[in-house]
């Protein structure tokens, strides 16, 4: 007589079942939503690179919801949703927290990490700013800090490292990278859109958001306004390059994103700062080699 399976053991291929398919999810979340990074957590090593994977799953689905808000409350009850999951998270180790891959596997990683809560909470708050309207520079880079260098800071923690050195080098690529999303965003704005540029480099150049959504080549003055935002860029990026001389070699590939901003600008320079430029445009094709030979050279 064929003898049962053990209960334990039922349990445990059923978890191990649970986790694989949590893990492909997030996996092919990033991939599809968020390729740059996504190919930059991939040269992670495990097992950190799953936990990562898990923040930046979890950020694209907070950054899905918000793009989806044209204007009004519209959206606001997916972003409790997720506000109100990070709170259950950090209850009894999540026990109650709602049945989803992504959250299935942050779960594991908030417990396994003890990642800090406030992070999560600055990714979901900043995406209220569904229209990206800035008055100033301060307030892109504070937005900037919150939906990027949040995450980056998690990823340190994943990594056991709190470190101020690291977290302002963090600070400072992920108000880089955060002003570049913007940047690059541009072309694909409508006239019924506001561009997501502070008014305060609008008004010093002139220049309407009307003119920067036509973005005629011949505009001097779109020029200049591109140039002054991706000035604000290259100076934090410049400053997180300089501080990462001090970051600790296992962390460094955190900081990997450096090369995808820093390839983006010199091509937005060459093309004179016309952002829909078709080389400022085009996808990357060598990124991936170029990601792998910088890490292996550690230099970002």
């Amino acid at each position: 007589m064929r003898t049962a399976e053990p209960f334990s053991q039922k349990c445990f291929a059923r978890t191990a079942s649970n986790d694989a398919a949590s893990q492909n999810v997030c996996l092919n979340l990033v991939r599809n939503n968020d390729k740059e990074n996504f190919l930059c957590t991939l040269l992670l090593k495990n097992p950190e690179r799953r936990s990562a994977l898990a923040v930046r799953a979890f950020n694209v689905e907070v950054a899905k919801v918000s793009a989806k808000v044209s204007a009004g409350n519209v959206g606001v009850m997916p972003l409790k949703f997720w506000d109100d999951t990070v709170g259950t998270l950090y209850r009894d180790h999540g026990i109650n927290a709602p049945e989803h891959p992504v959250i299935h596997e942050l779960r594991r990683a908030i417990n396994e990490h003890k990642l800090t809560k406030m992070y999560f909470q600055r990714l979901v708050s900043s995406r209220t700013n569904a229209n990206l309207n800035f008055l100033t520079v301060k307030q892109l880079e504070d937005y900037a800090e919150h939906s990027v260098s949040s995450v980056l800071y998690l990823l340190l923690e994943v990594h056991g490292m709190r470190n101020v050195q690291c977290d302002h080098a963090a600070s400072h690529l992920g108000k880089a990278q955060g002003i570049v999303n913007l940047l690059r965003s541009i072309p694909y704005q409508t006239r019924r859109n506001a561009v997501p540029i502070p008014q305060e480099i609008l008004m010093a150049h002139g220049v309407n958001q009307e003119r920067m959504v036509r973005n005629r080549k011949d505009d001097k003055g779109v020029e200049e306004v591109t140039f002054s935002l991706a000035s604000v860029a290259f100076r934090h990026l410049e400053t997180a390059k300089g501080l990462m001389k001090t970051v600790p070699r296992p962390v460094k590939p955190i900081f990997l994103p450096s090369v995808v901003i820093e390839r983006f600008l010199h091509r937005l320079r060459l093309a004179n700062f016309h952002l829909t430029d078709p080389n400022v445009m085009r996808t990357d094709s060598l990124l991936p080699l170029v990601l792998y030979w910088r890490k292996l050279r550690g230099s970002y």
